[in-house]
Order: structure tokens, then sequence, then C-alpha cells
């Protein structure tokens, strides 16, 4: 599930999953998402395509291998992702959690990801914006490195909510090439 999309990359950094930190993406300073199981099987490889104006490119590529509680890198990725975890949330919809592989970059990231066909996902930041005003009042502490920081599985689920019901899905396309 780790792919660069045009709104990731103009929301937050040019990388996928550990890149959904700013302007506009909710972000969290520890992880908010229990109970993770290995969805994807032990090992996973993952081809990145990034998607605009109905063009594909990439791939960006990543392996990762299961540790007990989430997916962490083997080797050395070509997109900036360290560990990422992902739970069901509806229908075909997975929540995805994921911390970059920058130093940097201290804050936990989320995205959605859809499932197109067996092994193909299309991902999305969960983006503030997709929220109403009520929701961004409620759960969004605004911060110097982010524009909607949450504190609690409950503000995660309401915006995963808000971006599942997006009708314009747009973002990047990840597919599961092996390891599975």
């Amino acid at each position: 599930m780790a792919m660069i999309s045009p709104k990731v990359g103009r929301c937050c950094v040019a990388a996928l999953l550990a890149a959904l930190g700013l302007a506009g993406c909710v972000d969290s300073v520890a992880p908010l998402l229990g109970g993770a199981q290995p969805t994807l099987g032990p090992t996973v490889r993952i081809h990145g395509y990034s998607l605009t104006d109905g063009h594909a490119s990439g791939p960006e590529v990543g392996n990762f291998r299961w540790d007990g509680a989430q997916y962490r890198v083997v080797g050395r990725p070509t997109f900036d992702v360290a560990i990422f975890a992902a739970v069901p949330f509806g229908g075909n919809d997975l929540i995805v959690q994921s911390r970059s592989s920058r130093p940097q970059v201290k804050r936990i990231e989320y995205a959605l990801a859809r499932k197109l066909a067996e092994g193909v996902y299309l991902l999305a930041a969960i983006d503030e914006a997709d929220a109403d005003e009520a929701t961004r009042a409620k759960f969004c502490v605004k911060s110097a490195g982010s524009s909607c920081r949450i504190e609690s599985s409950e503000a995660l689920l309401a915006f995963a909510r808000a971006t599942a019901a997006r009708p314009d899905q747009k973002g990047s396309l990840a597919v599961i090439v092996g390891g599975r």
C-alpha cells in the first residue's frame, strides 16, 4: 500500500504514505490504530504508481516484513516508508498508518486504501478538507508541523469516513506483486 499520489504529493511531501502529514492531511504524534494483522501476508513487495490525469508513473518499490505489529521495510525502498500497518475499515477499504524512513519526520500519517482488485489498491491521503467544519473544529489540533494533528482513534475514524465518502477518489495505486 505505499504510493505517491498527486493529492499526497501536493498535500504532503513527495513520498507515499510516509508523507501524509502537512497541509490538509491528518497526522498524529503516536499510532492510533491497534490490532493490526498481517493482512497482506508475512512479507510483501509493493509497487507504487503515481496517478496524474489518467496516467500512471512509477513504480516506486518497497519490500516489507511483518514484525508482529506492523510491516517494516526490508532493504532500501525507493519511497520513504519505514513502517506501516493496515486495518479493515469497511467494505473494500483499509486504513493505513505509516511512519516515514526520514528521521526528521516524527509524525504518524494516515491513508485510505480501497481494494480495486486482488492485490490492487487505490490510496488516498486521509485529508481534513474532506470533513465538515464541525469535525475539523472538534478534532484538529493545529501545531507548527501540522494543520490537523489528531489525538484519538475516534478522530481518525471520523476523518477516514469523510475521505471514504468523497465521490472523486483520487490518489495513487499500490500493487502487491509478491510475498503473499
